[in-house]
């Protein structure tokens, strides 16, 4: 297998309950990630790791395969993106089929467009020393200037020795926008690590990303994809 997307999507999710097939402009909020990854022509093939079997179904009626149902050990509040990959892994070498090249797509990606799924592969494949690529975002405001509240409620700096420094001196900082990871297996298999040490970006806007934390973050989502859904364009947001 060349190359396979991960998609990975449990049932117990906690801030927003069944957000995963939650109705999004008439559609299940995975069926859009899928229909993204699908699209962008990469995949041999486009799997969905759950321990669900309502997400397993809309899964597959969006045209992922699902060839297995996700352990309780990777389907609990701890278990990391890493757990979940490594036992997706492990499950396609038990059947003799190790891809070359992965794809983590998180089920919340629906801004993710197919174009930047390419990107990301071609990042990975141009350059052998890179250990992995992800969507980025950059900060809107220099890290440097951040502040934390204190147990009395004030602000405090954490930075007090770039008070003074202008915004435009600081260097940009870069955060992971919480979308999609392209990986090399050998690389998680050695380290234990989704990326490893070198790591190229795919920058994305900052309309271009929501992370689904709770209720607000959906409102927002619904409004970015409100023009899209009604024009129905999957490769500009799918």
């Amino acid at each position: 297998m060349r190359c396979l997307a991960i998609i990975p999507a449990r049932g117990g999710s906690k801030r927003i309950p069944r957000k995963n097939v939650r109705q999004l402009h008439g559609r299940p909020l995975l069926a859009w990630t899928i229909e993204t990854a699908r699209t962008s022509g990469l995949f041999d093939e486009v799997m969905v790791s759950t321990d669900d079997a309502e997400i397993a179904a809309v899964a597959r009626d969006a045209g992922a395969v699902v060839p297995f149902l996700r352990s309780a050990g990777t389907a609990d509040d701890y278990a990391t993106t890493t757990d979940v990959l490594t036992e997706v892994l492990a499950a396609y070498a038990e059947r003799g089929a190790t891809p070359s090249l992965v794809c983590c797509l998180y089920p919340a990606a629906v801004l993710t467009t197919p174009a930047q799924l390419r990107a990301g592969h071609a990042l990975l494949t141009g350059d052998e020393t890179l250990d992995g690529v992800m969507a980025a975002q950059r900060y809107r405001h220099p890290i440097e200037r951040a502040f934390h509240r204190a147990a009395d409620g004030t602000l405090r700096r954490a930075d007090e020795t770039q008070a003074a420094t202008r915004t435009q001196d600081l260097p940009v900082a870069w955060h992971d926008a919480g979308q999609f990871y392209w990986f090399r297996p050998a690389v998680l298999a050695a380290t234990g690590r989704l990326l490893g040490a070198r790591i190229a970006p795919v920058p994305l806007a900052p309309w271009e990303a929501v992370d689904l934390d709770d209720e607000d973050d959906w409102a927002f989502l619904e409004r970015l994809t409100a023009t899209a859904a009604a024009l129905s364009v999957p490769e500009s947001v799918a």
